[in-house]
């Protein structure tokens, strides 16, 4: 059985809503994803590659090569767009099917694990991370660091035969949680804090979720915000 809470919030600074999500038990799909580009083009991309994961999914595709095809299809649509502006988006995704789980991402959303402790499942295909990978930034140096949004790879802007879909696999057992977020609440929140809500048993999954976007309007909601936490029982 899957418990699940979702939420998502526009923040404090921002005028519209470019991320977008999909919580799904019954097919055991989860995703976030996070838009961005000119004019409409985020919520634009960030929906289309929703949509199309979902669908791909549900008619028996793997995650990965459903993320694939969605990034063929967001390609294919902003090559028809002639304003010039660039439509493309992150996906943080984790499908559960029988005992397994299957997670793929692109960008900077994340997914997390929370199995007594969080670890931190995906890698940020960033710019801060790269430079943490080469050892010439530290962690703490990382999260303040000016250039920390600066994504390497995104769905609908990185070239085909250039993108790297990050995958990971597991089998699934009894108390673990995945969170799934955007980088507006990861850019306010240190993992310890996060792994507070998480670990917090008395709560329901969506109250855990709402707990975590009130914290990150609290610390000045920035971003668009957005998180879905899935339970295993």
């Amino acid at each position: 059985m899957i418990e699940f809470g979702h939420g998502t919030h526009v923040g404090l600074r921002r005028t519209r809503n470019e991320d977008t999500y999909y919580a799904d038990a019954s097919l055991g799909l989860f995703l976030v994803a996070d838009g961005m580009g000119g004019h409409r083009h985020g919520e634009v991309a960030s929906a289309l590659v929703r949509d199309a994961v979902t669908d791909l999914v549900t008619r028996g595709h793997t995650l990965v090569e459903a993320v694939r095809a969605a990034d063929e299809r967001l390609l294919q649509q902003s090559r028809g767009i002639h304003d010039g502006l660039p439509m493309g988006t992150t996906i943080a995704a984790v499908r559960m099917s029988g005992e397994n789980y299957e997670v793929a991402w692109v960008g900077d959303s994340r997914v997390y694990l929370w199995q007594n402790q969080l670890r931190q499942i995906s890698h940020d295909h960033s710019l801060v991370q790269e430079l943490v990978e080469a050892g010439l930034l530290d962690q703490a140096q990382a999260a303040r660091h000016p250039q920390r949004n600066v994504i390497t790879q995104a769905l609908g802007i990185t070239a085909a035969d250039q993108l790297h879909i990050g995958m990971a696999r597991g089998r699934l057992q009894p108390g673990m949680c995945f969170l799934l977020c955007s980088d507006g609440l990861t850019e306010e929140l240190s993992d310890s804090a996060i792994e507070e809500h998480i670990a917090r048993r008395d709560l329901a999954a969506q109250e855990c979720v709402d707990h975590l976007v009130l914290a990150a309007l609290d610390r000045g909601g920035k971003d668009n915000v957005t998180a879905i936490l899935a339970r295993v029982h």
